[in-house]
């Protein structure tokens, strides 16, 4: 897609999500449990698409590569080594924040 509002319906119906390394686009694949390769575009200044990758892929809940090593990735892919991503818990944040501030 070039720009679409929403992509909750296509997510919904995704078996899997290919996606740039953008940090939104990765926690909303994630979040709604579908395995995800990310595509690093190693041509961004400073690359900071490649160190949330790799991280993603440590922790064990991604894939990831470039644009010349896609179709080695979707060949030797083995999406049942992916872990669940965990749920988020805003609550623990917005706890810290308020803590932080003297609201508590």
């Amino acid at each position: 897609f070039r720009f679409k509002e929403s992509l909750a319906e296509e997510l919904r119906s995704a078996d899997l999500v290919i996606s740039h390394a953008g940090a939104g686009s990765c926690l909303e694949a994630l979040e709604k449990g579908k395995p995800l390769i990310v595509v690093i575009n190693d041509k961004l200044m400073d690359n900071h698409q490649l160190e949330l990758a790799k991280q993603l892929h440590r922790d064990g809940y991604v894939l990831y590569c470039n644009c010349s090593t896609l179709v080695k990735t979707l060949q030797s892919m083995n999406l049942s080594a992916l872990k669940p991503f965990p749920p988020g818990q805003p609550e623990k944040f917005a706890s810290f924040m308020d803590k932080v501030f003297g609201l508590q």
